[in-house]
């Protein structure tokens, strides 16, 4: 597809199968206003490939109207984020579609800077429609939030009833969080559900949209329904350690930070996400087990210095 002549770019159309020249036509032959309005309908990693196919595209592909659509599109709530929250809606998309990778231990936080703000752009779909879309800003500097365990919620107590029965597994949930200071961003859920756990008592379903990062820690957004009446109750983002417990805010920015600032995952990530959280929670059920065993373990041997003591205390009463 390259040449010696970068500017140059390989033929749309090949004409007949003989290669007739004269009845070829070359993409870069279509008016930039016709040719600007087709791409606006190609997808990111479309969008992305094409600007990288030779110095002629790269100008077209970088066109921030196109970019806004598509970001857009995927994102109705940043409808809502101004433009000062992030650097362009291109690298928006770049930070924001695909899965974060395992980020740095949170042993280096101290090298790091904790965001202030945090920004979030959470989109609930049901069966391709939107039924939720909203932007959540959070105070991250406070010593609250920095103190307690890590949430973020969307959708709490006030609810709301969708126009169709809820079916969780066709659910699926967009959670971007935005640094306003940096401009950088990170994609928090996996999109698809990870997991449907019913709570039988309660009447209620848990739809988990976590990704699982490096460190033995997750992004645990979850949105919490009942399915029957087409009611959701909460939505809400948490960070979950391999213990089973949830990180402090101020752990849980340290992971975020790191996650905006690493590396991103390729194409084929969305479903890898489901292996790695159904690992996750295997590997925490066997941590929990051991826990439980060692414990377990200890409390036999603690009753058994206890009736020894006692049985010594009998004896020396007996004997006196």
């Amino acid at each position: 597809m390259a040449t010696g002549d970068d500017q140059r770019c390989p033929a749309a159309f090949a004409g007949n199968a003989a290669g007739d020249a004269e009845s070829a036509t070359a993409i870069e032959d279509l008016p930039v206003d016709v040719l600007a309005l087709v791409l606006r309908r190609l997808d990111g990693a479309s969008l992305a490939a094409f600007g990288c196919a030779c110095a002629a595209f790269r100008g077209l592909a970088a066109d921030p109207d196109a970019w806004r659509a598509l970001c857009l599109a995927r994102w109705p709530s940043l409808r809502d984020v101004p433009s000062a929250h992030h650097k362009g809606h291109r690298r928006l998309f770049a930070d924001a579609f695909p899965f974060p990778a395992a980020p740095a231990p949170s042993s280096a936080v101290p090298a790091r800077r904790l965001p202030a703000r945090l920004v979030s752009a959470v989109d609930l779909h049901h069966g391709g429609a939107c039924i939720l879309s909203r932007v959540v800003d959070t105070d991250a500097a406070s010593e609250w939030f920095l103190g307690a365990p890590f949430r973020v919620d969307a959708l709490v107590q006030e609810g709301f009833s969708a126009p169709a029965p809820i079916t969780p597994a066709d659910l699926s949930l967009s959670w971007v969080l935005i640094d306003p200071a940096t401009g950088r961003a990170v994609n928090a859920s996996s999109r698809r559900p990870v997991s449907v756990d019913r709570r039988w008592p309660t009447g209620e379903t848990v739809v988990r949209f976590a990704v699982v990062l490096g460190g033995g820690v997750a992004l645990d957004a979850a949105v919490t329904c009942d399915d029957r009446f087409g009611h959701v109750r909460e939505v809400s983002l948490c960070i979950e350690d391999g213990e089973g417990g949830f990180l402090s805010g101020r752990d849980g920015l340290a992971v975020v930070a790191a996650a905006m600032a690493g590396a991103r995952q390729g194409r084929g990530a969305e479903a890898a996400a489901r292996l790695r959280y159904e690992e996750f929670v295997k590997g925490r059920a066997a941590r929990k087990e051991r826990k439980a065993r060692r414990e377990g373990i200890v409390d036999l041997c603690c009753s058994g210095v206890g009736a020894a003591a006692f049985l010594g205390f009998l004896v020396m009463l007996t004997f006196r």
